[in-house]
């Protein structure tokens, strides 16, 4: 039995891989934190996820991490934790993973997915010309600098859970579509296959 945080800046594919592991581990759970703490923020009126990073005041927006990590935290099980090191706000980086939520959840692993921000980009492209959500432009330089300050918060993080961190690096050209997924989820189930039994 294990928990792990999966880490990657929004549009990167993460979704989609954690749809191969859930379809190749068995019993898995996979649960996204963002959903969780929308939940949370439904309750006090808040629309949309996305609203959530705009109208939300920090000190509320802590309490509903708080509140969504102990939930997560409660879950038992092989569980894979869906989520953001660093979430872009208009007033700056803001950590998806302080203390109080890494002590709620507390994970055995926190894994970082690093991609090339061409990648990203064509993601983000076709979720938003596929309807499946509006992301806001961002130039190649923006998306390398999310991802350099999420590397450093995911590390940040690990250090001060105590727990295991991991980095897989995704940052070569595809030579077919989709091998960034099959590559990932293939490195990612052999590894949580090294943390059955604790």
């Amino acid at each position: 039995m294990y928990k792990v945080i999966l880490l990657a800046v929004p549009g990167a594919g993460k979704s989609t891989i954690l749809k191969r592991i859930s379809e190749r581990v068995e019993n898995v759970k996979i649960v996204n934190f963002g959903d969780v703490m929308f939940e949370e923020a439904r309750k006090i009126g808040i629309k949309s996820r996305d609203d959530m990073r705009r109208l939300v005041d920090s000190d509320t927006y802590v309490r509903i991490q708080e509140k969504a990590a102990e939930s997560i935290g409660s879950i038992e099980g092989k569980v894979v934790v869906d989520t953001h090191a660093a979430v872009k706000t208009p007033k700056g980086y803001y950590p998806g993973l302080p203390p109080h939520v890494t002590q709620r959840i507390k994970p055995l692993s926190i894994i970082f997915l690093d991609f090339r921000p061409e990648d990203i980009v064509a993601r983000r492209m076709k979720d938003n010309t596929a309807g499946v959500r509006r992301r806001e432009h961002e130039s190649l330089e923006e998306i390398d600098e999310h991802q350099r300050i999420s590397l450093s918060y995911a590390v940040a993080a690990s250090a001060y859970s105590s727990c295991y961190f991991v980095k897989f690096s995704l940052r070569y050209a595809e030579t077919y579509p989709f091998q960034h997924v099959d590559d990932a989820a293939s490195k990612l189930i052999h590894y949580l296959a090294t943390l059955e039994g604790g």
